[in-house]
């Protein structure tokens, strides 16, 4: 996976890997990858010595192109179309799970994926191929909720100004194409300065967030894993912005009973014994040799934590932190 999607025509590479193999050394067991992508995790963990790799993706045409290469490893991996959501559904009693969040270099170079604000292409979006796409948002949606995608899951300040010009727009002829999506936001912002991302990065982030429904997702993924997971399996988790870093910095805090006590007058309550232990506080970003090799890791960041004993339980979505636009049918 990559990470944001400025920058598609740079090749694949596993953002991280190193330092994550490093992390959860000695590498053995069965293992789920729960977003495959170009198999760059699966080839690394069965390379550091994992007996057998699950591999999940929503995107069919993942496990086409890993047909070239998955043979060498046998029944070392098990490909397995579906959600990580659903992980636990899959495989039970893992010794390691790994979650490379964002979108797929081979999704950001495909034009006709439409995820890609510098390639010109239908406006989908859509990982697994199915669903509505991009583009039923864009022309359907209330002017309301477009400005509530693009802030919520965007981090976008200028999302009411955006959301305002695509209803204008739209009432002229539909949005239907990328570069057309990309040329009214552009227009919306100030000229971007050198270094600077493009100006439509935000808007097409949680564009694609919204029709892949990436933090539900990731929300439920994070609970399938802590189910999935057998006693001293590990979890590794990579994320590229900061609301997916904080859900689960926030999700990996609780869940190793580190949340602290809200009010020091309130009486003592036992809390429940913890289901995950952290390695470190920290996450790990990546370091100068990767920077240079991998540009798009610029804003990864890593964190692992290993599964307990104790039994794995439910956690809401507001205590993570998770951003929700009310109004979203799509």
């Amino acid at each position: 996976m990559s990470g944001p999607n400025d920058t598609p025509s740079a090749p694949h590479t596993p953002v991280l890997l190193r330092p994550l193999l490093a992390a959860v050394a000695p590498v053995s067991g069965r293992w789920l990858d729960g977003t495959f992508g170009a198999g760059g995790y699966t080839r690394g963990l069965l390379d550091a010595g994992a007996a057998q790799v699950v591999a999940v993706d929503r995107d069919p045409l993942a496990f086409e192109m890993a047909q070239a290469w998955a043979g060498d490893y046998g029944d070392r991996i098990i490909m397995q179309r579906g959600v990580f959501s659903k992980m636990d559904d899959y495989a039970q009693d893992l010794d390691g799970i790994v979650l490379d969040l964002g979108v797929s270099s081979m999704q950001l170079d495909l034009a006709e994926r439409g995820f890609s604000f510098m390639r010109d292409g239908p406006l989908d979006m859509r990982m697994s191929q199915d669903g509505p796409p991009a583009a039923d948002i864009v022309n359907e949606a209330e002017e309301e909720v477009i400005a509530n995608i693009l802030f919520q899951y965007g981090e976008e300040r200028a999302s009411r100004r955006i959301a305002k010009a695509i209803v204008r727009a739209r009432e002229e002829a539909p949005i239907t194409t990328t570069l057309a999506l990309a040329g009214l936001v552009e227009s919306c912002l100030p000229r971007s300065k050198p270094g600077q991302s493009h100006p439509a990065t935000r808007s097409f982030q949680a564009l694609r967030i919204a029709v892949n429904n990436e933090y539900g997702e990731l929300f439920n993924g994070l609970m399938a894993a802590e189910r999935a997971l057998k006693p001293g399996g590990q979890l590794a988790v990579v994320t590229f912005h900061s609301v997916e870093d904080r859900m689960v910095k926030r999700f990996l805090t609780a869940r190793a009973g580190a949340g602290g006590n809200a009010n020091r007058f309130a009486p003592e309550i036992e809390a429940p014994a913890p289901q995950f232990k952290i390695l470190k506080r920290k996450a790990i970003g990546p370091d100068a040799q990767e920077l240079e090799e991998n540009p798009r890791s610029r804003s990864a960041k890593l964190r692992v934590a290993i599964r307990t004993d104790a039994p794995a339980g439910s956690i809401d979505a507001k205590t993570l932190g998770m951003p929700m636009v009310r109004g979203l049918t799509v």
